[in-house]
């Protein structure tokens, strides 16, 4: 017994001075040294000497090189692009925005160790959309035409989630259900018009805008708190273009893939977004059913119009 003792002694004092030992090495990872030289490479599809912008597509390619990366991300550069993105290869970025619009890249290239540099690039891009002329003329009458809220259907306003769906899944009011609470609703209009030098929304409100306050909506003149409702505002007017819808809906899904951008804060349809890219799921000539990206991050809100009696 005394001899297992001892040689048992032994082997914890053998393990002890292995464990001590081999907590004085020392650990290196080599030097960190983070990308750089960092290359943005665009090629704008279609450009030549006469379209300088491209051709009208807003297709551009975009690939990245450096010294000392392992990884990319990229960031296009347009307000819908809220995250960066991983980028291996070359990816085409379609941008929508009518005309000619500049935009500035940015690129971010990951080394060794976590290790990260960035740089940016500036671009302009020609987008042309040429919608469809029967959709020009449901909406506009090609010369003027004046629509509301179908409020006496089930769903003339909805929520759902903005991505991965194309309807209202959370929330469909009922046929007037905010007749009590938010008349001005209903008796908003809009007015759509065609003329030789483009297209125009006139917004009139004579009981008010429907909407949240705060940051919650771009509307000039609504206070900062309150809850959703009728807000003072001014009839507004400005002008609006149709371009490809943005919103990533699979083709699947019942939507002409069309959309109503309007210019600047002033106006809306339906209720005061905080996005002015409004999608046509469908329209014929006395139906006009759109999506919107909502107030608050991740919603979207569905609104039926019907022309105007």
């Amino acid at each position: 017994m005394k001899n297992k003792l001892t040689y048992g002694l032994a082997t914890v004092l053998f393990m002890l001075m292995v464990l001590v030992g081999c907590s004085d090495e020392e650990y290196s990872l080599g030097e960190l040294t983070p990308p750089s030289n960092i290359v943005i490479n665009t090629e704008l599809v279609g450009q030549d000497a006469d379209n300088p912008n491209g051709d009208g597509s807003g297709e551009v390619i975009i690939s990245a090189s450096a010294d000392n990366a392992m990884s990319y991300k990229i960031d296009f550069g347009t307000s819908s692009d809220v995250n960066l993105i991983k980028l291996n290869g070359a990816v085409t970025k379609k941008y929508t925005s009518p005309g000619d619009n500049d935009y500035t890249i940015t690129v971010v290239a990951y080394g060794a160790g976590g290790t990260s540099s960035n740089t940016t690039k500036q671009i302009t891009v020609n987008s042309l959309f040429n919608p469809d002329p029967k959709i020009v003329s449901d909406l506009t009458g090609n010369s003027s035409k004046t629509w509301v809220i179908q409020k006496e259907v089930q769903g003339h306003f909805g929520v759902g989630p903005y991505d991965g769906s194309g309807s209202p899944d959370w929330y469909t009011a009922g046929p007037n259900e905010k007749a009590d609470c938010c008349g001005c609703f209903y008796s908003a209009t809009f007015t759509f018009s065609q003329t030789d030098s483009g297209f125009t929304l006139n917004t009139s409100t004579p009981n008010g805008a429907f909407t949240k306050t705060g940051d919650l909506t771009t509307l000039p003149g609504i206070p900062g708190s309150g809850d959703e409702g009728c807000y003072e505002y001014a009839d507004a007017s400005s002008s609006f273009s149709f371009l490809q819808a943005s919103s990533g809906l699979p083709t699947s899904t019942p939507s002409t893939q069309t959309s109503i951008e309007l210019a600047g804060n002033a106006t809306f349809i339906g209720y005061g977004a905080v996005l002015k890219e409004y999608e046509i799921l469908e329209i014929t000539e006395d139906i006009l059913y759109l999506r919107v990206q909502g107030t608050e991050t991740g919603n979207a809100w569905y609104l039926r119009l019907v022309l105007a009696p």
